[in-house]
């Protein structure tokens, strides 16, 4: 069997001049979107072509084990994101099929029509309660579809479904990131839960000022702020609570629903003095869309597909429920190791204390997948409201034709962040980072930010960089659990700017080839917030350091 050790510092043993090697990809994929406006696809081609190059070039790595990394990522990109994508699509396009989603328009507008009150109702309250469901890109695409339904504009949508999904990302899919960080660190993962459930509360009462704020200015935002302040302390408060004294398995559906009904509470006794809207909108005709009255019983019919939606993502997100569909082995659920790849790149030092050989599985998990909870809920939902099968199939075909292009993009995405872990060049990135010395508390959640953003996902940056933080704490004599900690708490401002993430945006709000647009709406608010969250872990560790849990005996 062919094995290979990564090297972290491949040119010439100077650890800038790796650095600059292993950037070269991200640089090429964010150049190419941002500022050549290139397709994604064609971007996402480009960038893996460069990390392939670069894995066999400069880091030596076998061709086998390259092509096997790239078309692990790149079936990983299909299924399970891909199938997220696709089904959350499926189930929007249904409710416009139908019809239905305009009294669900309508229902949002009775209950607020100012804008600013439907952005945080929908992208930051309702998008937790997906995060903590499912995760993995599922929220931005269900919020971006609802906003876009209301009469958002395309842009606005994407960008504010992704700056909406930031605090709740290191406690998503019933706490996934963060039992990750536990299982790879080992360190007890109710101390990890208790410290994230210490830093990012703060965020959690900031976000929804920085998503009014970047929508309709300061000035627009300071009219809302008890809305603003309202969403964000109610999930604030619920999330410091679950997380430190109960775990982190429901820390964001409890959140979330404590903002949702808080936010009802709070607009039965209070509205804006003035109702905002686009700059684009007929004031007078939107005023009399928000009169239109239904039934509740009309208007619970039209809910139903989200209503389905959610709680089949609850219920599938259940690890009793995920290990009873996972059950029927060979028939739902299939793993396997992946050719040639698997326990053939060792990891090594200063990534971690002893060798370890990198695992590569590929899970076709096809029932308890959370894309299947979507696609269910939506033929159920289909079927519900009159559609017959043949409808319903002529529906999905229509949504997969408009989404393949994406689904490339997505597979393209995958392809290279696998390439680049296997290889090692995010591990040299990481290094970069971890010999800042007394200001590595500051990097330490940039690092999870890059992290996130070169992977998509909090739970694989956690993968990837949790070992790396543990050890260069223990080396600048800061406390292992906030560097660890302060690796998912940073990663989730790198989950706006991901690629895969403004991907799945852009699909939802019908934007394919402007993802580069979508990139700069978000980068300046991704990059500022990584960093506040830096000063609040250099403040934890040499101003503030009994903000953390102690480690138990």
């Amino acid at each position: 069997m062919l094995t290979w050790s990564q090297n972290y510092i491949p040119a010439f043993n100077n650890l800038p001049l790796s650095a600059a090697i292993a950037a070269l990809p991200v640089v090429v994929l964010l150049g190419m979107l941002a500022f050549f406006h290139a397709k994604a696809h064609t971007a996402a081609l480009l960038g893996l072509a460069c990390s392939f190059l670069i894995a066999l070039a400069v880091y030596g790595m076998p061709a086998p084990l390259a092509l096997m990394a790239t078309a692990n990522g790149a079936a990983y990109g299909l299924f399970p994101i891909g199938w997220i994508v696709l089904s959350a699509i499926f189930i929007y396009d249904i409710t416009l099929k139908t019809g239905k989603f305009e009294i669900v328009k309508h229902s949002i507008a009775g209950l607020a029509s100012d804008r600013r009150i439907q952005t945080l109702l929908i992208a930051y309250s309702f998008g937790a309660f997906i995060e903590g469901a499912a995760g993995f890109g599922t929220p931005v695409a269900i919020s971006a579809a609802m906003l876009i339904g209301l009469g958002f504009k395309p842009l606005p949508a994407a960008g504010l479904a992704l700056l909406g999904n930031t605090a709740p990302v290191a406690y998503g899919a019933l706490g996934t990131p963060i039992i990750a960080l536990s299982a790879v660190t080992g360190l007890p993962l109710e101390t990890l839960s208790a410290a994230v459930g210490r830093q990012l509360p703060f965020f959690s009462v900031i976000v929804p000022f920085w998503l009014v704020w970047a929508m309709a200015g300061f000035a627009r935002m300071r009219e809302v702020w008890p809305a603003c302040l309202t969403a964000g302390l109610s999930f604030a408060i619920v999330q410091f609570l679950t997380s430190n004294y109960h775990g982190p398995w429901l820390v964001d559906i409890a959140g979330s629903i404590a903002s949702m009904a808080a936010m009802v509470v709070l607009l039965r006794f209070w509205q804006p003095k003035t109702i905002w809207r686009f700059d684009h909108e007929n004031n007078h005709d939107t005023e009399k869309t928000a009169t239109v009255k239904f039934s509740g019983r009309t208007t619970l019919i039209a809910w139903m597909p989200w209503i389905l939606l959610s709680v089949f993502v609850f219920v599938w997100g259940l690890p009793q429920v995920k290990n009873l569909l996972n059950s029927f082995s060979g028939i739902s659920f299939f793993k396997f190791p992946v050719p040639m790849l698997h326990d053939a790149v060792l990891r090594t030092a200063p990534v971690v204390m002893v060798p370890k050989a990198e695992e590569a599985m590929f899970t076709f998990n096809w029932l308890s997948a959370t894309g299947t909870s979507l696609f269910l809920s939506g033929v159920l939902s289909g079927l519900l409201l009159g559609l017959r099968p043949r409808q319903l199939a002529e529906i999905f075909w229509g949504t997969l034709k408009r989404v393949r292009w994406s689904l490339l993009t997505i597979a393209a995405m995958l392809a290279l962040s696998f390439t680049t872990r296997y290889a090692g060049l995010d591990a040299t990135m990481g290094l970069a980072f971890a010999s800042t010395g007394w200001l590595f508390p500051f990097f330490s959640p940039l690092l999870g930010w890059l992290g996130v953003a070169l992977t998509g996902s909090d739970t694989s940056s956690n993968v990837l960089f949790g070992n790396l933080q543990q050890i260069t704490a223990q080396q600048v004599g800061i406390c292992p659990i906030l560097a660890t900690s302060a690796n998912s708490s940073g990663g989730v401002m790198g989950k706006m700017i991901d690629a895969q993430s403004i991907v799945v945006a852009g699909v939802a709000t019908g934007q394919t080839g402007q993802e580069g647009t979508i990139l700069r709406y978000v980068f300046f608010h991704s990059l500022v917030l990584a960093m506040l969250v830096g000063v609040l872990i250099f403040l934890q560790a040499y101003v503030f350091p009994w903000m953390m849990p102690a480690m138990p005996k």
